[in-house]
C-alpha cells in the first residue's frame, strides 16, 4: 500500500512540477514603460543569494557575483548603459535594475524560489513634492520550483526576466 501512495505521489509530482515550475507576474505596462523614457541608464543591483541555497547554487556559478555579470552583459549587449557608483550618484532618478532570488526548502533538495527584476528609481510625492523615494516604477517576477540538480533553471529564469526588462527599456526609448 505504500508504495502504491509512494508512486501516486510520484505520478503528480512529474505530472503538475513541468506545469507549474514556474509563473511569471508582470507589472510591465505601457504606463510603466513610459517611467524609463529618457533613462540614460542603469546601475545593476543583485542581492546576495539566501544561505539555505549557497551551498549547492556554486555548482550552477547561481552566485551574486555571476548574477551581476550575466545582468550586465546582457544589457550591454542590448545596448543599455550600466551606470557606475559615481555617474549614478549624478544621474536623475538613480535609476537601479534591482534582482532579488528569495527561496524556501519545501522538501528535502526541493526549493520553491521567487525572481523579483525591478526598476527603481528616486519619485517625488504628488501630495508632498518636497518629499522624494527610492519606488518601483516597473518590475517583473517569476516563481517556481527546483531541485538542487536544476538549479540553472534559477540563472535562466534571471536571463529571461532581464530580456523582458530589456524589451521594455528598448520599447520606450527607441527613438520615433
Amino acid at each position: 500500500m505504500k508504495i502504491r501512495k509512494y508512486m501516486g505521489i510520484l505520478l503528480i509530482e512529474l505530472v503538475l512540477f513541468p506545469l507549474m515550475s514556474s509563473f511569471v507576474w508582470a507589472i510591465d505596462s505601457e504606463l510603466t514603460r513610459r517611467t524609463l523614457t529618457g533613462l540614460p541608464g542603469v546601475c545593476v543591483m543583485v542581492e546576495d543569494l539566501q544561505p539555505n541555497i549557497q551551498k549547492y547554487a556554486k555548482k550552477y556559478e547561481l552566485t551574486q557575483e555571476q548574477l551581476k555579470r550575466d545582468v550586465e552583459q546582457k544589457l550591454q549587449k542590448s545596448g543599455i548603459i550600466i551606470l557606475s557608483k559615481e555617474n549614478w550618484l549624478k544621474t536623475p532618478g538613480r535609476p537601479v535594475l534591482y534582482v532579488n532570488i528569495n527561496t524556501h526548502e519545501h522538501e528535502k533538495y526541493w526549493y520553491a524560489y521567487d525572481i523579483e527584476v525591478e526598476l527603481k528609481q528616486i519619485v517625488y510625492m504628488e501630495a508632498n513634492p518636497k518629499v522624494k523615494t527610492l519606488a518601483d516604477t516597473w518590475s517583473i517576477s517569476m516563481t517556481g520550483i527546483v531541485n538542487i540538480g536544476t538549479l540553472n533553471t534559477i540563472r535562466d529564469s534571471v536571463g529571461i526576466l532581464v530580456n523582458r526588462f530589456i524589451d521594455a527599456y528598448l520599447s520606450a526609448n527607441t527613438k520615433k
